[in-house]
């Protein structure tokens, strides 16, 4: 205490919590991008980011308007602040991407995986495999006398959780879909 009474980093001013205003922030941002869905318009979406050298931690592709030929491409992409502005203003330049939106910045959002789990194990393993699988509310997909296949959905980080809890269990295989997301709200 100093003869303020004031502990140290107690206020966001406080000199313990300033960061070098020169460093460089990496963040991670999900994008969500409305575009045609035709030939190539993938392959120059993602020509985008190899291009440049950006980084695509998720990709998810999907035809949301059959009767329009819409398909909606989410991608989860860090970067600074600059190279996520930079990368939003390209996406939106190319000509078949009709709206891209930054789900991190926008508001509040959903975003949620799905992974299947390959998980061997006789007895005990066998028996843990399935409390931690009701604990995570994943779903039993496939079964043999000597394996599992797991179903789970949520955040990233559950999955990850979930994924290293099964490890030591027999885990044999992990299939990702990446992320999926929506922003909440009427809009």
């Amino acid at each position: 205490m100093n003869a303020l009474k004031i502990k140290k980093g107690a206020t966001s001013h406080s000199a313990y919590n300033l960061r070098d205003p020169n460093a460089e922030i990496i963040e991670k941002h999900t994008l969500a991008c409305i575009v045609d869905n035709e030939a190539g318009v993938l392959a120059r979406v993602i020509g985008l980011f190899s291009g440049r050298g950006y980084n695509i931690e998720s990709l998810t592709v999907a035809e949301i308007d059959h009767e329009g030929h819409r398909s909606r491409i989410t991608v989860v992409t860090t970067g600074t602040p600059a190279v996520i502005d930079q990368i939003k203003a390209q996406l939106g330049r190319i000509v078949p991407v009709h709206q891209v939106n930054d789900l991190t910045v926008e508001g509040p959002s959903v975003e949620r995986e799905l992974a299947l789990l390959k998980v061997s194990g006789t007895g005990d393993k066998r028996v843990e495999a399935m409390r931690l699988a009701d604990i995570f509310r994943a779903n039993v997909v496939d079964t043999t006398l000597e394996s599992f296949v797991f179903e789970i959905t949520g955040p990233g980080d559950k999955i990850d959780a979930f994924a290293d809890l099964m490890r030591p269990l027999g885990l044999i295989e992990v299939a990702r879909t990446g992320v999926a997301a929506l922003s909440r709200g009427a809009k």
